[in-house]
């Protein structure tokens, strides 16, 4: 069966682009053109992965919008961010609202593809991982339920997604153990700037931070990467 996508951008010219470019190498694709009408398809039926530009006709931020409404309806679905606007604030304000990705459309099609490749090959990983026994990892107050994904900090629950989970776990895995950027990403099976690698460490810190403001179970290893604080496992 072929795998859905759905595209929500503002431009005819670029959505149908995009659109062609993707049936061409196999996918199935919906495209809308605004917010409104994406949401009321997608409440009813939600895709294998959503490609979002954040500026959607008279809505500067109703991509960051309807990214946050798609969050509400699932914590797993793949979000990858597509906009004109390449700078710092965009990116980490997009990948706070719970994106996987985030691209500008400068980028060649071939490699958006490729993030989406990585992407959909890690959803369907989750999915048969979901058909086994649960594998449950302890390290001090920190416990993860690697079948489920689910996450929790002196037993209280923290959300975090796909990427978020997979990064987390990577770290976790070995305490006292940097891993890099590079390693972070291929943990997560995704393809990522160095910026966007730290956005998601520092989202993952937050979500901890707020049920424990001395938490302190990521540390940097400053030109290298990042290592889950042995003192916590």
């Amino acid at each position: 069966m072929k795998k859905h996508i759905v595209l929500i951008e503002d431009e005819p010219g670029i959505r149908d682009n995009y659109r062609a470019a993707f049936e061409r190498r196999g996918y199935r694709v919906s495209a809308f053109g605004d917010r409104a009408s994406a949401y009321q398809a997608l409440r009813q039926e939600l895709p294998d992965l959503a490609i979002i530009d954040v500026g959607l006709g008279e809505e500067p931020e109703g991509g960051f919008t309807l990214c946050q409404d798609l969050r509400a309806l699932s914590m797993t679905l793949p979000i990858i961010f597509l906009t004109a606007r390449d700078s710092d604030i965009d990116t980490v304000h997009g990948l706070r609202l719970g994106a996987d990705d985030y691209v500008t459309k400068d980028m060649s099609i071939d490699h958006l593809l490729a993030r989406v490749t990585a992407l959909l090959r890690r959803a369907d990983a989750w999915a048969q991982a979901l058909q086994k026994p649960d594998e449950i990892l302890h390290r001090g107050r920190l416990t993860l339920n690697v079948d489920r994904m689910t996450v929790a900090w002196n037993d209280q629950p923290v959300d975090l997604t796909v990427t978020e989970f997979w990064m987390l776990h990577s770290l976790a895995r070995h305490p006292g153990h940097v891993r890099s950027r590079d390693q972070l990403m291929e943990a997560a099976s995704t393809v990522l700037d160095d910026n966007t690698v730290t956005s998601h460490i520092k989202r993952i810190r937050r979500k901890f931070a707020q049920l424990d403001n001395e938490f302190d179970g990521i540390q940097t290893a400053y030109g290298m990467g990042y290592r889950w604080n042995a003192h916590e496992a």
